[in-house]
C-alpha cells in the first residue's frame, strides 16, 4: 500500500511538472498571427542603408524601432550615409498585410520638429518577403518609395 501510494505521488508530482514546464514555454513565434511582420526589415538606396526596422512579439503585444539613415551628397564626393537615432514604436497594429505604427518626430529635425506630432507610417506586405513603406503625412506625391526586405539578421 505505501509502495503504491508513492508511485501515484511520484506519478502525479511528473504530471505537474510536466505541465509546469509546458506552460510556461513561449509560443511558437513561427506560427504566431504577426509571424509574418515580425523580424528585421531593411531598405538600401544607392547601395546604402536607408531604413531598418525591428519588429518583436513581445508576451503577445507588437514592439519595436525604426532607424533611419540621412543620405548626404556633397558635390564631388561620394554619397555617404548617416544613422539617426533608433526611435520606439507607438501603437503597433497588424492586420495580416498591413502593419500600421507610429514614430515620435521631435528629434528629426531640431528645433522645429520639437512640438511635432508622431507621424504614421504604413508596412504593407506584398506576400513575399518585400514590403513597402509608407509614410501617411507624406503629401509630396514625388516622395521616395521605400521598399524593404526581411533580414536573415
Amino acid at each position: 500500500m505505501r509502495s503504491r501510494l508513492f508511485s501515484v505521488s511520484v506519478l502525479t508530482a511528473m504530471l505537474a511538472a510536466t505541465g509546469l514546464s509546458q506552460a510556461s514555454q513561449p509560443a511558437d513565434p513561427i506560427n504566431t498571427p504577426d509571424a509574418a511582420i515580425t523580424g528585421i526589415w531593411r531598405c538600401q538606396m544607392e547601395g546604402l542603408p536607408a531604413v531598418t526596422l525591428t519588429v518583436t512579439n513581445e508576451g503577445g503585444s507588437l514592439t519595436g524601432a525604426v532607424l533611419f539613415y540621412l543620405h548626404r551628397r556633397e558635390p564631388g564626393q561620394p554619397v555617404t550615409a548617416t544613422p539617426g537615432v533608433p526611435e520606439p514604436l507607438f501603437h503597433p497594429t497588424f492586420d495580416g498585410k498591413t502593419f500600421t505604427f507610429q514614430v515620435s518626430h521631435r528629434r528629426a529635425h531640431p528645433p522645429k520638429s520639437l512640438n511635432d506630432a508622431p507621424v504614421t507610417f504604413q508596412l504593407k506586405l506584398d506576400g513575399t518577403q518585400k514590403a513597402e513603406l509608407v509614410n501617411e503625412n507624406e503629401k509630396d506625391p514625388n516622395a521616395p518609395v521605400y521598399v524593404l526586405e526581411r533580414s536573415a539578421y
